[in-house]
């Protein structure tokens, strides 16, 4: 048995690790979308370093574009498996992918008029949504903390990981030569202190573990309040200077945990009397699937539903129905805050919003989570005076803004932390994914401390024997 790694690998998104099982099965963990890695991510996203034909079975984590992404690609070029997820995740991916086809066509469209104009060759979308309607009857739905055999060889177990709404952190028990060898891949690591969500849950004892590190040399800011920051930016933007605050925030996850923030301000009498618009109608969808699965909040979430039986809504906010209004809002000279994706700012109306926003410095870009480097929301991040969007360059005149702590990614002591049920002596290999370089690196460190003994890295596209 050997597994080789596809994506995630060196580097944040693109999550994608392939099981190669004795009997000639292939597993899939994940088949996520590169993001925000310049002019590599188109041609990271069409190649995938195995044939999709080849694939036996997926297994998602999360409902997340750079765990799910390439789903309809993966359809499109061979696979005719079966696709595990839960039954949260396979609500949020259906409108998630749909949305990802759309957006595709939409920007390829604009891209291609632009290269028309410089004399170079059109490029296409990696899938439409015909594609994409092909995965949703693939999919199978296995719930949290029930053992679900997937064939005589393999056996699924779903733990809670707190990081997005029915994300799952993935236990196998895989027979191989008469024994039983267990792996878990955590998915995305949540937070325990999450605003809605529940913690992480414990998982069982694994021979292998392939683990997230995003945030594996950061500690979140626990003395501000997000509440706090994100009203000071709201009063200096929209109230002293009557700007717009535009903030780049994931369809799922980010867009809901924004949302709270701001029914919190008005629970406590502190909401500011201006317009705040959701202009996407993915994180609309979203929301409203969100809103229906009260089950997987935290206490402190259900304590408040028994008094407000919206945690999402409050005076003032108005969802956009249509590209036209979008149009309107993004031209608009009213002080008003703007919610939109993509939270990296790589691409949907969010990305529309800024190219007609940045050159006043009335207005604010606020980054509210994690962004790849060479991805829009990271240039801003690092201070860039001039950006590329479409094409053409923008000079950084907006205010950029950034409250990391809002973070749905939990930090190093929450990795540790999920990790502590572990007997560190039994476990075999760890394999560090799904971070930068020297991010890893900082937390393999931290693993061996822990006791871990064996922590690997992984590059794009490696093999590696298990057992």
């Amino acid at each position: 048995m050997k597994i080789s790694f596809h994506g995630a690998a060196r580097t944040v998104t693109g999550s994608k690790h392939l099981l190669h099982l004795d009997s000639g099965k292939k597993i899939l963990l994940d088949c996520g979308m590169f993001q925000g890695l310049g002019r590599q991510t188109l041609e990271l996203n069409s190649s995938w370093g195995f044939d999709p034909a080849e694939v036996t079975y997926v297994i998602i984590s999360h409902a997340h574009i750079d765990h799910v992404g390439l789903l309809p690609k993966l359809v499109k070029d061979g696979f005719k498996g079966k696709i595990f997820c839960t039954p949260q995740t396979a609500e949020l991916a259906q409108i998630l992918i749909l949305d990802s086809a759309h957006i595709q066509e939409f920007d390829v469209e604009r891209i291609n008029n632009i290269r028309s104009r410089q004399g170079r060759p059109p490029v296409e979308a990696l899938y439409d949504e015909e594609d994409a309607k092909k995965v949703f009857p693939l999919m199978v739905h296995v719930p949290y903390h029930k053992p679900y055999k997937i064939d005589n060889d393999v056996e699924l177990l779903y733990t809670d990981c707190g990081h997005i709404l029915g994300s799952a952190a993935v236990s196998l028990k895989i027979k191989a030569h008469g024994k039983v060898v267990g792996l878990t891949f955590s998915g995305d690591i949540g937070r325990y202190n999450d605003l809605i969500l529940r913690a992480p849950d414990t998982f069982p004892q694994a021979d292998y573990i392939i683990i997230e590190s995003t945030y594996g040399n950061k500690l979140h800011d626990h003395i501000s309040a997000p509440t706090d920051l994100l009203l000071r930016y709201i009063v200096e933007t929209c109230i002293k200077k009557k700007g717009k605050l535009i903030i780049p925030a994931f369809s799922i996850g980010r867009t809901q945990e924004i949302l709270y923030l701001l029914n919190r301000l008005e629970t406590e009498h502190r909401l500011p009397p201006i317009n705040y618009y959701v202009d996407s109608p993915l994180s609309i969808a979203a929301t409203d699937i969100i809103r229906h699965h009260p089950e997987c909040f935290n206490k402190q979430v259900e304590q408040l539903l028994k008094k407000d039986d919206d945690v999402f809504a409050f005076k003032g906010l108005h969802f956009t129905k249509n590209t036209e209004e979008s149009i309107a809002l993004s031209t608009t000279k009213e002080p008003c805050v703007i919610i939109a994706a993509s939270g990296m700012a790589e691409a949907g109306r969010v990305k529309h919003h800024i190219e007609r926003n940045i050159d006043k410095a009335k207005n604010t870009i606020l980054i509210v989570g994690y962004c790849e480097p060479h991805s829009l929301g990271g240039e801003l991040m690092r201070g860039s005076k001039e950006v590329n969007i479409y094409g053409e360059p923008h000079k950084v005149v907006a205010r950029v803004g950034v409250i990391e702590s809002m973070s749905a990614h939990g930090d190093y002591e929450d990795l540790l932390q999920w990790l502590s049920c572990q007997d560190a002596t039994a476990v075999l290999k760890v394999f560090v994914v799904h971070g930068e370089y020297e991010t890893q690196v900082a937390f393999r460190d931290r693993l061996l401390r822990k006791g871990f003994a064996d922590v690997f890295i992984p590059a794009l596209h490696q093999d590696i024997a298990l057992g």
